[in-house]
């Protein structure tokens, strides 16, 4: 989109181990001057108060500031929904981003989209892309898998989820976690057809794109 400033994305925060992915594509997203609905579970405050040292507020308006306040983007450009603020553009299809990435998605949270079960706002925002037609990518972080798990990727992936674990690959030499990250997220933006200057395109030798 040639636009960045029209574009919205719904940017959703569950309990799987990968804070830092999530924090990590909030905040190429905003560089990018993308609006973001962000929606963060219960489990995921865990999450990142353990592996991003970061105490997000339970009460959206205060989270809002500060994140804004952390980020150190235009207020405008990033919107909270507590789990279950009915009421917000996300939650219906006449108002909803056309496109919404889970990222980390717990196996709990798979198992919910999977089967509409919109118990909270991260499950219904999720039912409204896809009854929408819309593009929803999950990145789940769990290890090993087993077959519920995988049957819940495989119905999401047959219709036309992109189900994009977060295994990063090493072909990039990378000599840090951040560069693992990168890696991941890099992949993300590619498919929300967003620019990246993360990491290299395969075949063009430390050239970004």
């Amino acid at each position: 989109m040639s636009d960045k400033t029209a574009q919205q994305i719904t940017l959703a925060f569950t309990g799987a181990s990968g804070a830092p992915y999530g924090w990590r594509l909030l905040q190429c997203l905003l560089k990018q001057q993308v609006t973001v609905h962000l929606l963060i579970s219960s489990a995921a405050r865990v999450v990142f108060a353990t592996e991003h040292c970061t105490k997000l507020s339970a009460a959206p308006e205060k989270c809002q500031a500060q994140l804004v306040e952390l980020l150190q983007c235009p207020p405008h450009l990033l919107k909270v929904y507590g789990k279950d603020d009915w009421f917000s553009p996300v939650a219906s299809g006449s108002a909803a981003p056309k496109q919404m990435v889970v990222c980390p998605c717990s196996t709990g949270t798979l198992a919910a989209i999977a089967n509409g079960a919109s118990e909270n706002l991260i499950e219904r925002a999720a039912d409204v892309v896809l009854k929408e037609r819309g593009q929803l990518i999950l990145v789940p972080r769990e290890s090993p898998l087993n077959a519920i798990h995988l049957e819940h990727m495989l119905k999401l992936a047959r219709l036309g989820v992109t189900i994009m674990p977060a295994a990063p690959g090493f072909y990039h030499n990378p000599t840090s976690i951040d560069d693992l990250v990168d890696f991941m997220v890099a992949r993300m933006l590619d498919h929300l057809g967003l620019e990246q200057q993360l990491l290299a395109r395969w075949g063009y030798q430390g050239e970004t794109h």
